[in-house]
């Protein structure tokens, strides 16, 4: 069985190349695959090969966990296209992009094609790595973080409070407290004097009027 030797390369990042040994009836996923075994990314993000001509210029699309779009247009998926139908070309170019979300994007060129494999060599196969892949964006999953709760002291931030300045609000709201029940307590007996002033005088004017006993005359 033949095997085509691919060098993989980043777009943004020269000084970063790979080299994979794939055998030419498997399929674009096995490439895919083999990239990320080299790069040390998740490989199930959704990616796309693209046949490519000279210049990098996007042509057929080959996809991996396709969206709804690429399965309405009815876009190949890699795990049902080998490589060797697409290798029209000895110096055959394909435009890769990985994880649509966050996307890297790569240029994987076909070096040569090997007639014979290498006994006790499982394929693909990484043969030459230069350079450290960026790291991955997206590859690892986090926790969604909750908007913080708006606690007792978010006013006083946004006036320029401290927290130690909360006994003085602290200060303010139980002299408030007590200024609220002397209110209550001062009505309270205003009221009782009221009342008792109108019975006391309601008493005086009875005393007053009072015809006298008949000895008194």
């Amino acid at each position: 069985m033949a095997l085509y030797r691919f060098r993989v390369t980043f777009e943004d990042y020269d000084d970063v190349m790979r080299e994979i040994d794939v055998k030419s009836n498997q399929t674009f996923e096995d490439l895919h695959r083999a990239i990320h075994q080299s790069t040390g990314y998740n490989s199930e993000y959704p990616s796309s090969f693209y046949i490519s001509n000279d210049q990098w210029t996007k042509g057929e699309e080959i996809t991996y966990l396709p969206n709804q779009k690429r399965i309405d247009r009815g876009v190949p998926l890699m795990n049902r296209v080998k490589l060797l139908s697409f290798i029209d070309d000895p110096h055959q170019k394909f435009y890769y992009t990985f994880n649509f979300d966050r996307p890297f994007d790569f240029h994987v060129e076909l070096m040569k094609i090997i007639l014979e494999e290498t006994p006790g060599v499982a394929y693909p196969a990484v043969i030459k790595s230069v350079g450290e892949a960026p790291k991955q964006f997206g590859n690892i999953i986090t926790p969604s973080i909750a908007p913080p709760l708006v606690d007792d002291f978010d006013f006083l931030n946004e006036m320029a409070y401290s927290e130690e300045d909360t006994d003085d609000f602290s200060e303010i709201a139980d002299t408030d407290e007590i200024d609220v029940e002397d209110k209550k307590v001062e009505e309270e007996e205003e009221e009782e004097d009221e009342f008792g002033n109108e019975f006391s005088d309601d008493e005086g004017f009875e005393d007053e009027g009072k015809l006298p006993r008949g000895d008194e005359f």
